[in-house]
């Protein structure tokens, strides 16, 4: 059984695992836990349409009373999509950097989690991998089902990692201790068709709709706080389907998706929403992704600086900028925090990490367990 985080990443990657992952890259997970002692449990959760979604859970004991230190992440990746220099699913190494979807986001962080605990002798505590196979997707029956999991077996982590590519410029420039929230919103216009020469006798809803959509872009929802960026509200769709020249559409539909900052939560936005939409005679679902978070500078997050710093020489900033991660649900098991890889090519083709960033990931990441279970 090798350590060499390289060739483990390589393994993972050469496992096709499209968004929502099964089979064959979990097995390969497994194959490289099991030898270093790890209890692994595979399951399976949900039904259609966001499942069946597989999950694995892998779990060393440390002696009785001994402190719990998880890492977490996720197998899936996003779709490769054309014009790859080599295949996706085929890892290739080509001059210092490894190439293949999922070497950045994010097989190439757990193939340096199991590196770094291979050398972590039982006696220093408890370690666990969460890891899932949908956080790119839905991500209904992922981690959520791994922390119900962990509540029913009682073996709940005091400290968890999430393996996600944080770093910007260099790795260890940048550790994430929150993120902001996520609401997304479904319009729908209801009108009365009918013909264009007799608007009287129909009700046209494209107008009321861009009106509500032209209200809600109007509006500054903050500007701030003291850890978090602005939120904001993005327009992402405007549908019709209206083929027809001289019909008066009866529906309209539109999306859009809120980034929400500690100033805000979820169900405030929605009944404000809800609330404009009304005026304008507009129906709304929404679905709330994730409220907002944050693990405050603390222990946590000077073990992980002091970890990083001893193997870069960086003190990484402590950020809640970005997109939603699967510690939007681990926060509510244990204080979290996210480090990873640059997140230069993550989801683009050609998706590549350098493999001199990978040994040196193994290596912080050795140094945070250790210090964890201490």
């Amino acid at each position: 059984m090798t350590s060499d985080p390289v060739i483990l990443a390589e393994r993972l990657i050469a496992c096709d695992s499209v968004t929502p992952a099964t089979g064959a890259v979990f097995a390969e997970l497994e194959a490289q836990l099991a030898p270093l002692g790890f209890a692994v449990h595979r399951f399976v959760a949900g039904e259609a349409p966001d499942g069946p979604v597989e999950n694995l859970v892998a779990v060393r004991a440390g002696p009785a009373g001994s402190r719990h230190f998880a890492f977490a992440g996720h197998l899936d990746v996003v779709p490769a999509g054309e014009g790859w220099t080599s295949a996706p699913f085929a890892p290739e190494r080509r001059g210092d950097l490894l190439y293949g979807r999922g070497a950045v986001d994010m097989k190439g962080a757990i193939a340096a989690m199991v590196s770094a605990v291979a050398t972590i002798p039982a006696a220093a505590g408890t370690i666990s991998f969460l890891i899932t196979g949908d956080e790119e997707g839905p991500a209904r029956f992922g981690t959520v089902e791994i922390i119900a999991h962990l509540r029913q077996t009682g073996q709940m982590p005091d400290l968890c990692l999430v393996g996600e590519p944080t770093s910007a410029q260099r790795l260890g420039d940048m550790a994430k201790i929150g993120r902001r929230g996520s609401l997304n919103l479904w319009f729908t216009a209801p009108g009365t068709q009918g013909h264009v020469a007799y608007p009287h006798l129909a009700d046209n809803p494209i107008p009321r709709l861009i009106a509500l959509l032209a209200e809600l872009d109007a509006i500054e929802l903050d500007q701030g706080s003291d850890w978090f960026q602005a939120s904001n509200l993005e327009i992402t769709d405007l549908e019709v389907g209206n083929r027809a020249t001289n019909v008066i559409p009866a529906e309209a539909r539109a999306r859009a998706s809120i980034r929400f900052n500690d100033l805000h939560s979820g169900a405030d936005l929605v009944a404000r929403v809800t609330d404009i939409a009304g005026r304008h005679r507009v129906a709304v679902r929404a679905v709330i992704s994730g409220e907002a978070f944050q693990t405050m500078p603390g222990a946590f997050s000077a073990l992980v600086g002091d970890a990083v710093e001893a193997e870069t020489g960086i003190t990484p900033e402590l950020s809640t900028t970005g997109g939603t991660s699967d510690a939007r649900f681990l926060r509510a098991v244990c204080p979290v925090i996210e480090f990873g890889l640059s997140n230069a090519t993550m989801h683009k083709t050609d998706e590549a990490v350098a493999m001199a960033d990978l040994v040196v990931l193994a290596r912080i990441y050795r140094r945070i367990a250790v210090a964890a279970l201490a």
